[in-house]
């Protein structure tokens, strides 16, 4: 028998946003555990924005787990949070309610900011560093300085002996700000694996003494670029059938949805979705050919494959909740019948 390190990661209470949560015990397996072979978990709710001191238990019920490639005989455990009796869904369990479907795949780009000293990495401790526009994809210490690709190239490595799939890294628009890349298939998946990837940067920048920040415009009104976490989505019918009719009707439907859209793709999202820095207008729904300022971009692949293929939807911000973006957009497109479009293609 092996002792295995299984730490046990949720989200809390928090709103807007919530906060991940991790605390480890130790059980012992002959191999590598499964998840049907995981207990529920119980934990003091009251200091989490989950529960009163009067009545503070909750439970953590094991939903995905992948090998943690930064312990010894480490286990890492997505639980979703349930009330006492372990069989209800907690309010705030997001993930217990979400519309799911195999046949969805989602691509979720992650954007963030490395802070150090209350700054974005890179800032002087006065003023600005010079002007965005190098940065992006940049190579060199000027425009990335000397530790942030050290963490990202860790933290893809991370991510890929965990069994995540991750896609890819770059820099990003602003100095001090990068993406990461996740693909799934199923909303539930494609989500669970931006939340763990999400851990897995915040605990790994504990050793480099730098904070991960998420906000969506953390520089304000200013001409550096927010943080968005762009979802592009397909579905069976939309990658084997299409056609320019059901993509109209999906666009429509879209557009009729705008607002159920915002209320989910994260706080403060008027701040980044201003109409500049490449974002179209928060309250405005607009669609284009590769146009990085409208609400969907339309790959010129999607339009040359006969209107079939994935879109992108470039409004979620980075502190948004996949499982909520995911589920809004399955809602959406549920909306479209598919019957009429099939026969006609």
């Amino acid at each position: 028998m092996t002792k295995y390190k299984l730490e046990y990661i949720w989200l809390d209470g928090y709103t807007p946003v919530p906060n991940l949560r991790g605390k480890t015990q130790i059980k012992e397996y002959e191999r590598f555990p499964s998840l049907e072979e995981l207990p529920l978990w119980g934990f003091d709710g009251s200091s989490t924005m989950q529960a009163e001191g009067r009545s503070s238990d909750c439970v953590l019920k094991p939903v995905a787990l992948y090998p943690d490639p930064a312990r010894k005989n480490g286990v890492l455990v997505m639980c979703e949070v349930m009330m006492p009796d372990g069989v209800t869904p907690h309010p705030s369990n997001t993930r217990a309610t979400i519309l799911d479907d195999d046949g969805a795949w989602f691509g979720f780009e992650q954007e963030y900011f490395f802070y150090k000293d209350g700054r974005p990495l890179g800032f002087p401790e006065h003023g600005y560093p010079a002007p965005q526009g190098p940065y992006y994809t940049g190579v060199g210490y000027r425009n990335v300085g000397d530790i942030a690709r050290t963490i990202v190239e860790e933290h893809l490595e991370l991510c890929l002996e965990a069994g995540i799939n991750h896609e890819g890294i770059n820099a990003e628009v602003a100095k001090g700000q990068w993406e990461f890349q996740i693909f799934g298939k199923g909303s539930r998946k494609a989500a669970d694996q931006i939340w763990m990837a999400r851990y897995l940067l915040l605990r790994l920048c504990e050793k480099y003494c730098i904070d991960v920040e998420f906000h969506c415009k953390p520089l304000g009104d200013t001409d550096w670029n927010g943080s968005g976490m762009h979802c592009n989505f397909s579905t069976s019918f939309m990658r084997e059938v299409g056609g320019k009719a059901y993509f109209e009707a999906l666009m429509a439907a879209f557009e009729k949805n705008l607002m159920d859209h915002i209320g989910v793709y994260g706080p403060d999202n008027d701040k980044r979705l201003t109409g500049k820095h490449e974002t179209a207008p928060w309250n405005k729904f607009s669609y284009g050919v590769a146009d990085r300022g409208a609400s969907i971009r339309v790959p010129h692949s999607f339009i040359k494959n006969d209107y079939k293929g994935y879109l992108e939807d470039r409004r979620p911000n980075s502190q948004g909740d996949p499982y909520q973006i995911a589920s809004v957009v399955l809602k959406t497109i549920a909306e479209v019948p598919t019957e009429a479009y099939a026969k006609a293609a």
